[in-house]
């Protein structure tokens, strides 16, 4: 039996971690079909398959409010958004506001998500405008679907002098990268993400299961390692 799941970017190394778990535990494959935090929330409303939901609360919260998902909405955790470079690349200064300014400039390559639609790219955007420099990184911008695509390209990246920017649970899970850090206040972002059950799902029983295993004390060491930080 297939079981779809519609999900944030973010939580792509969380969900890939669990299928195999969640199949043998519940005899159940999971589908799960990613991407950028509004295309989700899209989907969502159009009605395209999807017996989970993980977004951002904020979203779930409006999906709810509109009869889409059901309550309760529950937290995976919270992931702020960083920069990453390639390995064996050297980590620009990221500290304060002037060094990211700097370090953007500097860049000759800045590889981000989706600038319309993902919760990071946008952020980001934000932050070249914070920072006066969003005409003068545009013509260095790589925008990308997602931030899995975009880091997948950063860890390939051509330029000697690349950077990118989008949640740290995806700089994590992409091979080839290292996290710098996370964007210095006031520039930073933390997103909680979380899961709910789709309204009317046809399958609750493996919803509730899936659940379980997104938010549950036994997988609290895996949503460590992704890059999910615990909510207060």
């Amino acid at each position: 039996m297939s079981f779809p799941l519609l999900a944030a970017g973010a939580s792509r190394g969380l969900v890939t971690h669990l299928q195999q778990r969640f199949a043998a535990a519940t005899g159940t494959a999971l589908a799960p079909v990613f991407a950028a935090a509004g295309a989700v929330r899209d989907q969502v409303v159009a009605g395209a398959p999807g017996e989970v939901v993980i977004l951002t609360a904020a979203l779930l919260e409006e999906l709810a409010a509109r009869g889409l998902v059901a309550r309760p909405i529950l937290p995976i955790g919270l992931t702020r958004t960083g920069i990453a470079v390639p390995e064996g690349r050297a980590a620009p200064d990221i500290a304060t506001g002037d060094a990211l300014r700097a370090a953007l400039l500097a860049a000759d390559g800045v590889y981000v998500p989706d600038p319309q639609i993902s919760t990071a790219g946008i952020h980001f955007m934000g932050v070249l405008r914070g920072l006066g420099i969003e005409a003068a990184v545009a013509p260095r911008l790589r925008p990308f679907p997602t931030g899995a695509a975009a880091m997948r390209a950063l860890a390939g990246a051509p330029e000697a002098g690349a950077i990118g920017c989008t949640q740290i649970t995806e700089i994590v899970d992409t091979p080839g990268l290292a996290v710098v850090g996370p964007l210095p206040e006031p520039h930073g972002l933390a997103t909680v993400y979380a899961c709910a059950i789709r309204a009317g799902a046809a399958q609750p029983e493996a919803a509730r299961a899936l659940v379980a295993f997104l938010t549950g004390a036994e997988t609290a060491s895996l949503r460590d390692a992704e890059g999910f930080e615990r909510p207060e």
